[in-house]
């Protein structure tokens, strides 16, 4: 595959107001989409935008729409709607593109571009290079006539028309009425459709992070900084805690005593439940390298499979519309349920956990631990140098891990995809040993700069 010069794993990322996340880079972005997607000569064409809370959307969105118009495409506006919300409108409303600028988990310095096509599913690595291709063509080339300039209209129901939607994914027999419910939307795009969606269902609803200013997404709060949200839980005494991040694609649970489950607990709770239901298909689960050991083993006393992806929920989607999958997802919290959604969508995984919490009658902190993780350790280590992987120091520190876990456990030693840090990850039986090998990975990725 050629070298991506703007996308990474998820859209475009990087810090606001500084290239590549600037107004000309969204400007060239809407025109080199906008060109691909006009596939015919003889009708309009449409794109929808949407965005999460931070400051710099404000910068972003007006030059992706300039951009859009510029070629001749229509372009509708949602304002704050969460990320899976820009892809079931997208299809909804039978748009040619979607787009949401966000940077997910990320704090409101850093933002992003993420493109969906007519389907609702993120586009591939192949279309992703030829916008990129396009976006390096000169400004002036492939224009509109004056009078065949895109024109653009705030929906100012979108996040009605999604949360109907998400309400959807709650079975009709059952009801949240005397479940206290706790919501940390980090305040990002769910924090009105999260909150709102829960109350309407019946739940008794407890909301931080509401209160978005510009520069206050995730920031001590979401789903990447659990810790109020399990202090929101004690102090409310509710029955369960949901914590969104800035842009509403993944979750974390916590349970009534505010202790954390993560992404790989919430796809065996909701996997093995649409098992027993007859509702799970493909036979099991996708998720990703990152997925702890004691999913896979857990799954598999099941009979069910545990598939492995790359990092990256877009490859988590494409193997399971490849299998036939229904369920997938990350540890991080991006669990994606295809019978309702295209990408990840924390409130819809929140709905499926909140449906057996219902139906089982029993405590959250029951639920949640449904298999016994594997002693696992992750650490992220910042680095400036061009390629600190391929220096000898690394590759001899990876080699003698290797070795030492000696096929109890896992090594994964791997770049992230929208961050300048190298993600080092061991797990096995042996806490000590894998404790050790990631401190020596580690501390050689370091080394080398």
């Amino acid at each position: 595959m050629s070298q991506r010069k703007y996308f990474g794993t998820d859209g475009i990322r990087g810090r606001a107001n500084t290239h590549p996340m600037t107004a000309e880079v969204a400007l060239r972005v809407g025109l080199a989409a906008g060109k691909l997607f006009r596939t015919e000569a003889d009708r309009r064409h449409l794109v929808v935008i949407g965005k999460d809370t931070r400051l710099s959307g404000y910068t972003i969105e007006p030059a992706l729409v300039a951009g859009f118009a510029s070629v001749g495409m229509d372009v509708l506006t949602f304002g704050p709607v969460p990320t899976p919300g820009v892809a079931m409108l997208t299809r909804s409303m039978r748009a040619d593109l979607g787009v949401m600028i966000s940077a997910s988990h990320n704090n409101y310095a850093d933002n992003g571009i993420k493109l969906f096509g007519p389907d609702g599913y993120k586009l591939s690595d192949e279309i992703e290079l030829k916008i990129e291709a396009m976006m390096d063509e000169g400004l002036g080339e492939g224009l509109a006539a004056a009078g065949e300039l895109g024109r653009v209209k705030r929906i100012d129901d979108a996040q009605g028309r999604y949360i109907e939607i998400a309400k959807q994914a709650f079975p009709k027999r059952l009801s949240l009425k005397g479940l206290r419910v706790c919501i940390d939307c980090a305040n990002g795009a769910g924090y009105r459709v999260a909150p709102t969606t829960l109350f309407e269902l019946g739940a008794e609803v407890c909301s931080v992070g509401v209160e978005p200013n510009g520069v206050n997404i995730n920031a001590d709060c979401g789903s990447t900084h659990p810790a109020a949200l399990a202090d929101a839980v004690k102090r409310y005494r509710a029955d369960i805690g949901i914590a969104l991040d800035g842009d509403a694609d993944r979750l974390i649970i916590c349970d009534e005593k505010g202790q954390v489950v993560d992404g790989d607990q919430i796809m065996a709770l909701v996997g093995m439940d649409w098992a027993r239901r007859g509702l799970l298909t493909g036979g099991g689960v996708v998720a990703t390298v990152m997925s702890n050991l004691g999913l896979e083993r857990r799954l598999k006393a099941e009979g069910l499979t545990l598939e492995r992806t790359k990092v990256g929920d877009r490859y988590v989607m494409e193997r399971m519309r490849e299998g036939g999958f229904n369920v997938g997802g990350e540890q991080s919290g991006h669990i994606i349920l295809h019978d309702f959604a295209t990408t990840g969508d924390g409130l819809m995984a929140a709905l499926q956990v909140l449906a057996v919490l219902v139906e089982s009658g029993k405590p959250m902190s029951e639920l949640a631990r449904q298999f016994d993780p594997v002693p696992q350790r992750l650490e992220n280590v910042r680095f400036t140098s061009p390629a600190p992987l391929d220096t000898a120091g690394v590759k001899a520190a990876i080699s003698e891990a290797e070795g030492a876990l000696n096929g109890s456990g896992r090594l994964l030693v791997r770049p992230s995809g929208t961050e300048k840090l190298i993600r080092v990850m061991a797990e096995g039986d042996d806490e000590a040993l894998v404790r050790r090998v990631v401190a020596d990975v580690s501390a050689a990725v370091r080394a080398a700069g």
